[in-house]
């Protein structure tokens, strides 16, 4: 298989949105199973969210509500 990287480019507002439907689906509600049935799909689900985590700081300060609303809109 074919193991040359992609790029998948997001605005800062898109991937703070992504992420924390991310962190929903995968830690809150405990349901990735059920939304994503295939698991060879789980893996890249993963790789993205770590990505996000580790580039984005918006998710670890404490107005993350305030920001969230301000990146939906």
């Amino acid at each position: 298989m074919d193991e040359e990287a992609i790029t998948i480019r997001l605005t800062r507002d898109q991937g703070f949105v992504l992420s924390d439907w991310l962190y929903q689906v995968m830690l809150q509600s405990d349901d990735l199973e059920g939304i994503v049935h295939d698991r060879a799909v789980w893996s890249p689900i993963y790789a993205i969210s770590g990505t996000l985590d580790k580039t984005l700081s918006e998710i670890f300060m404490p107005d993350y509500g305030l920001r969230l609303e301000a990146a939906k809109e």
